[in-house]
């Protein structure tokens, strides 16, 4: 019988690009392999489950740091800033997980006829043992995808399926606020969604806290608390990680991928980027194609979807 561990290796095998990321047709839902150890990986995860069946990864927010293996499932409950490497992985065994973007709408719906209890846990990161029935169902949208033309008539039902015993499971209590959409988390979160689409763009506060539908005093508080960051350190920390994508998968200059991402200063891009990366731009670039060393960068991850 074909187990989640089967299903997800075979599609990401044929599937996954350069970064080792495989997207399924089902929005939300990838494929994750790693065939040796990384680097850190710097990025701003999006509420996500991801559902470790091979390897070891770990990933580090603010000053703690979580790490899980096969069997254990990766919850992310808020736009967060993180640093993630995987620890171990090989060609015979790769690193392997799914992962699925959780939809806050899904789990109003379902928390409200579960008849779900206000209750929920704060902790924004937590690592446990993946439920059997989720597994289960995550498994059976996968088999989805060797019948491609069921998915558009098979795939709402089964995510939100998977959704459920998510919920009813023991992630439950951290991904029911996800459901309070008209909670801060939310509201935050909408104001986030402007940033990600415009973050090249001069963004005042003020709109931001519009949208959020809150105060400019009350947002910065509320944003903090989510993210951990302030609004101004959300958006260069999308510009950093872009520029550096654009360098190193496009293969722009510097000066260039800091225009393109909304720097009017060089210098100053040289130096944020140095700060976040541990080496300014052109030595990052040397030391991805591994012509130089890179340091150790493990005292600076406490200032990336898909697990």
């Amino acid at each position: 019988m074909t187990t989640l561990l089967d299903a997800v290796r075979r599609y990401a095998e044929i599937h996954a690009d350069a970064s080792g990321l495989a997207q399924t047709p089902i929005p939300g839902l990838t494929a994750v392999r790693a065939t040796a150890p990384s680097g850190m990986v710097h990025s701003i995860y999006r509420p996500v489950v991801c559902l470790v069946l091979q390897g070891s990864k770990q990933v580090t927010m603010g000053a703690q740091t979580f790490a899980f293996t096969a069997g254990d499932s990766l919850l992310v409950t808020a736009d967060l800033p993180i640093v993630s490497e995987v620890t171990r992985a090989s060609v015979a065994a790769p690193y392997l997980c799914l992962a699925l973007e959780l939809d806050p709408a899904v789990i109003a719906d379902l928390a409200a006829q579960m008849g779900a209890a206000l209750v929920a846990d704060p902790a924004p990161v937590r690592v446990e043992p993946t439920d059997a029935e989720a597994a289960d169902a995550a498994l059976r949208l996968m088999r989805l995808l060797d019948r491609p033309e069921s998915v558009p008539v098979l795939q709402t039902q089964l995510v939100r399926e998977l959704h459920y015993w998510l919920l009813a499971g023991r992630h439950g209590p951290a991904i029911r606020r996800l459901g309070w959409l008209d909670g801060h988390a939310q509201r935050v979160a909408r104001a986030v969604a402007v940033l990600r689409a415009e973050f090249t763009r001069p963004m005042p506060v003020k709109r931001l806290a519009a949208v959020a539908g809150m105060s400019v005093s009350s947002f910065h508080q509320h944003f903090r608390a989510v993210t951990s960051l302030s609004p101004l350190q959300f958006q260069k920390r999308l510009r950093l990680i872009e520029a550096r994508r654009l360098m190193l998968s496009e293969g722009m200059t510097a000066s260039s991928a800091a225009f393109a991402v909304g720097y009017e200063s060089v210098p100053q891009f040289t130096r944020e980027y140095g700060r976040m990366f541990g080496l300014p731009p052109v030595r990052d670039r040397e030391a991805a194609k591994g012509k130089v060393p890179r340091p150790e960068q493990r005292s600076e991850i406490g200032s990336r979807l898909a697990g």
